[in-house]
């Protein structure tokens, strides 16, 4: 059963946004997305542990670790532990970013 995160949107400071995501049960899911290729995308794990996985790739990450996602690259999210909480970050360059483009 996939739950609703709770998000939480961060200052927008010129062309850069984020929001933070709050997977409070293991299996909580940020769904598939994608970003364009005038983003930059980057997710800080500031707590617990997610697996990121695209079509043909998976990592687990835990707090402290920072990945950097190529654009146009379909991702996705999934809590492995109770708690967890991501921090999404985009830039788009000449201009606001649309945060993400979800499928």
């Amino acid at each position: 059963m996939c739950r609703v995160l709770l998000v939480k949107p961060l200052e927008e400071l010129g062309d850069i946004v984020g929001k933070m995501y709050d997977f409070e049960i293991v299996g909580d899911v940020l769904t598939r997305h994608n970003h364009t290729e005038a983003d930059i995308h980057i997710t800080i794990v500031a707590r617990g542990k997610i697996k990121a996985y695209s079509q043909d790739w998976e990592l687990i990450a835990t707090a402290g670790q920072l990945l950097n996602f190529r654009p146009n690259e379909p991702h996705a999210f999934v809590a492995l532990e109770d708690n967890t909480r991501i921090f999404n970050i985009v830039k788009k360059f000449g201009g606001q970013s649309n945060d993400y483009v979800q499928e």
